[in-house]
């Protein structure tokens, strides 16, 4: 009889590339990954992981059997949510993936609801930006991701994954006290071609997006500093270091020295609440589902 367990290890490391990579996703030491995989070639009778510099590859069985891990696995967890569609109740374990303002911004007041209307769901956050929740949910690493998009430049989702809009966030220019536009009602991202910007981190989906999003108005950035937490943006902006667009979702406090002003041509981050598709009939999916909408209300 194969392990569950064991198999769910093996297609970790098929994953994730490593031993140690699977291991921090499992939570786990490598030695115990190491001793499971042991186990697991024991119960197989076949070589399934061989070195690979100073590394482990899976052999041609190792992958064999992870592509089968990974149907197993999508049919344990619909009998999960089956189970837990038959009973009615949202109860168990719900693991969420969210961008770090969301968190913020909409898990304490889903999370109290939760607690307060589910007291048997236990349910843990981790703080992810998008593309690596997406792939987390879809690894089933994770139940549920609430990721974000531009209105400009949207968010591929992988198959065999459903969603439902949370809310559009808002988004504003952060202008330092005493900058020549700070008194304007609306302002026009092309009015600050020649302001120096604090920007998100390089690489990130929301720094892509902003680079993509001034140049497509003729504007070549001037990047002074990169930060992720709006609390540091902000301070770098009061600072006068710079200019930001700044999110309306989990911004505050705003700190003395900072001006918002919105955008004449509005800027919005579609927010979506994902999870699989097999997963669907989920009541603990819907409850959390619902309790993100209903903290989303205090941003529409």
């Amino acid at each position: 009889m194969l392990s569950l367990e064991r198999l769910r290890i093996l297609h970790a490391i098929d994953t994730y590339g490593s031993v140690s990579a699977a291991a921090d996703v499992l939570s786990v030491t490598t030695s115990a990954v190491s001793q499971q995989m042991a186990k697991l070639e024991r119960e197989t009778g076949q070589s399934l992981l061989a070195k690979s510099g100073r590394g482990v590859r899976l052999t041609d069985a190792g992958r064999l059997l992870s592509g089968h891990a990974e149907r197993i696995l999508s049919l344990v967890e619909l009998a999960h949510a089956d189970l837990e569609a038959h009973r009615g109740a949202a109860l168990g374990d719900l693991i969420a993936g969210a961008f770090p303002t969301a968190v913020r911004g909409l898990f304490p007041a889903a999370l109290t609801e939760l607690r307060r209307e589910h007291p048997q769901l236990r349910t843990m956050v981790h703080e992810l930006e998008p593309h690596d929740s997406l792939a987390r949910l879809n690894r089933g690493d994770i139940d549920l991701a609430v990721v974000l998009d531009w209105y400009n430049k949207p968010l591929s989702l992988p198959g065999g994954l459903a969603k439902a809009p949370l809310f559009d966030d808002i988004v504003d220019v952060a202008l330092p006290a005493g900058h020549p536009l700070e008194d304007r009602e609306q302002i026009d991202l092309d009015e600050l071609a020649q302001d120096s910007w604090i920007a998100w981190p390089d690489g990130g989906f929301c720094h892509e997006w902003l680079l993509f999003t001034l140049r497509g108005k003729g504007i070549e950035p001037r990047v002074a500093h990169h930060a992720e937490e709006h609390a540091t943006v902000l301070a770098l902006v009061a600072a006068g270091l710079g200019v930001a667009v700044i999110p309306r979702l989990g911004r505050d406090p705003m700190p003395g020295g900072v001006r918002v002003v919105p955008v004449r041509h509005t800027m919005r981050r579609h927010v979506y609440a994902v999870w699989r598709e097999d997963a669907d009939r989920r009541p603990a999916i819907r409850a959390a589902v619902d309790a993100l909408g209903t903290a989303a209300r205090d941003y529409c």
